[in-house]
């Protein structure tokens, strides 16, 4: 769920009784405003209508000033000053304000931000912007607006549970890029030349439904949003001025849920997310990131037309996107990690026999396979790649096969993996293509132009690539696999598509033999139906084998039955009563 209303910070704060920063600021307060009692406390009527007004803007502008101007680090400097400065350094437009510092420092903005966000960062902008042009006053002809980005927002959303109550409202979700659409120009501000007095005539926002972006796909035509000329009272002809039209940058990405995140036996969902101005390029397919921005709904005609009723699509549009991980080639972050947590695993690197409990945590359930397990923990681990001069780069992730006889175990390897490793895609030989696995290129149906699509091995960048069934799988759709496996990317030349994906993941895949069982009197290449290209890439091979062996056979039916038992649902009483028994005295 999204903060404010329905979540994060009390509701009491909504009302009278709640700025914690109108007391920090009110010794400083010099406006008529203050003066007269008005406080942002004491509003009245519908919060986005009343934050249009003239007066509240004006509070809101001089509290959120107050917030950048006394904020100060562990060293006493000013925080949202240096912040600026490395912004300046970089010619950027963004000037990122942490969500939980503002709600320590002014609750009620937090709040009114999360709730209303369309009008407090319209506030916010103008404040930052004011505040970039104290502090470098030639800074308007890099960037004519600095943009608030809101970052660290507490409460993190399922892009499944996003639901009609969090339209308009600030939401933080998290998935991975699949699709990204080139970059287009939409409008910012229209101006009109009248076809009578040549007047310029500025026209109001001409937005898509809702969705608040200027001149978005569906909007109404600029030169339909003005009736009469204000100079000479002409109904038209008006025609757009090109010259003094502002243009800003709109891109598209289709964020999914992560592989790991998806209920079992659930499609994972999607949804469309708006990058305007500099968030363009911030992500490509493959990358999982956090998106925070304001949840719109979008007209959409054709699903009007197909229910008989008005029917509404939805996008995100992005305030702030910031990639898992940090997006500098790590696995992933620290996975939310505790001080205690941490604490335990420096406890457990002083261990000795560290190595021995990670293999032995590997699929618990399964019993033996020793040097399997040790093999699926070293591709779960992964190496550490290696750039051999400027241009050269070897993988450190570790490629898997598992390639034995029938009902060994071998797919619920593929599965604990899958439940087990944050970034897992699992997939089979005859449900996967190369397409499937590599990436598509499809029409967009906004933009009508062509975009990519990621597919098994992008989505499954800096995670696991299980397939299974390898050998089931055609040669042609094996080979294109190669440069994935080996140079870990994909190069794509497609319908004028010319670029390159990133595809760093492990690959563990399971086969089968080529007459059903391994055949011991042959070599490990005339048992499978696999050429050399694709076994020199896998770095692991693991030959599984179905021996008749009577003890073997004698602890496996044990350790089966006991794992049995321990799941029946009397398993705990019994155990307590025992122990109850054993500890009686005699």
């Amino acid at each position: 769920m999204s903060v404010g209303s329905r979540g994060g910070l009390p509701p009491r704060w909504r009302h009278a009784g709640g700025g914690g920063g109108s007391r920090s600021t009110s010794a400083a307060a010099t406006t008529a405003d203050v003066d007269d009692g008005f406080t942002l406390e004491r509003f009245e009527g519908p919060l986005r209508e009343w934050l249009v007004q003239e007066r509240p803007r004006r509070e809101v502008r001089r509290r959120f000033a107050t917030v950048l101007r006394e904020a100060t680090d562990g060293a006493g400097g000013s925080v949202y000053r240096s912040r600026i400065r490395s912004m300046a350094a970089a010619n950027g437009q963004s000037l990122v304000v942490s969500y939980p510092h503002l709600a320590a420092a002014d609750a009620l903005l937090a709040v009114w931000v999360a709730d209303a966000p369309a009008e407090m960062l319209d506030v916010f902008n103008e404040v930052a912007t004011a505040a970039v042009l104290d502090q470098f006053p030639a800074y308007g002809a890099i960037a004519a607006e600095v943009f608030v980005r809101i970052a660290d927002l507490p409460v993190v959303d399922a892009l499944r549970d996003v639901r009609h109550i969090h339209l308009n409202c600030f939401i933080k979700v998290s998935g991975v890029v699949t699709r990204r659409t080139g970059v287009f120009p939409h409008l910012r501000l229209v101006k009109l030349d009248c076809g009578k007095c040549r007047a310029v005539i500025p026209t109001p926002a001409v937005t898509n439904g809702g969705t608040g972006v200027v001149g978005g796909p569906g909007a109404t035509a600029p030169e339909r949003a003005v009736l009469l000329c204000p100079n000479c009272n002409a109904k038209g002809p008006f025609t757009v001025n090109s010259e003094q039209t502002v243009f800003g940058n709109y891109q598209r990405l289709s964020l999914q849920e992560a592989p790991g995140s998806v209920p079992a036996g659930r499609l994972p969902r999607a949804k469309q997310v708006v990058l305007l101005g500099d968030l363009i390029d911030v992500a490509r397919p493959g990358d999982e990131v956090t998106v925070t921005g304001i949840y719109r709904h979008n007209v959409d005609a054709a699903a009007h037309a197909r229910a008989g009723f008005p029917v509404f699509s939805t996008i995100i549009e992005a305030n702030y996107v910031e990639k898992v991980g940090g997006g500098d080639g790590s696995a992933g972050g620290d996975g939310g990690l505790t001080d205690e947590d941490v604490a335990a695993v420096r406890a457990l690197a002083a261990d000795p026999r560290l190595a021995e409990r990670v293999y032995a945590s590997v699929a618990p359930s399964i019993h033996g396979h020793g040097e399997i397990k040790r093999a699926l923990a070293l591709a779960l681990f992964g190496g550490q790649a290696k750039e051999v001069g400027e241009k050269h780069r070897i993988r450190g992730d570790i490629n898997v096969l598992l390639m034995g006889d029938p009902g060994t175990a071998k797919s619920q390897f593929l599965k604990w993996i899958e439940k087990t490793a944050r970034r897992a895609v699992y997939t089979t030989g005859k449900g996967a293509s190369a397409v499937g696995l590599t990436a598509a290129v499809r029409k967009d149906p906004v933009t009508r132009e062509w975009a990519l699509e990621g597919g098994a091995l992008v989505l499954a960048d800096r995670g696991v690539c299980l397939i299974d069934e390898f050998d089931k799988m055609n040669d042609a759709d094996r080979t294109s696999i190669h440069e994935a496996m080996e140079q870990q990317s994909i190069s794509i030349s497609k319908a004028g598509i010319v670029t390159s994906l990133q595809a760093r993941c492990s690959v563990v895949a399971a086969a089968n033999p080529v007459k059903g069982r391994y055949d011991a009197s042959v070599s490990f290449a005339d048992n499978v139906d696999l050429t050399e290209p694709i076994l020199s890439r896998f770095d692991v091979l693991c030959v599984v084998r179905d021996v008749v062996d009577a003890a073997a056979d004698e602890a496996l039916a044990k350790a089966a039955a006991a794992a049995a038992a321990a799941a029946h649902p009397l398993a705990a009483a019994d155990a307590a009563a025992a122990a109850a028994a054993a500890a009686a005295p005699d």
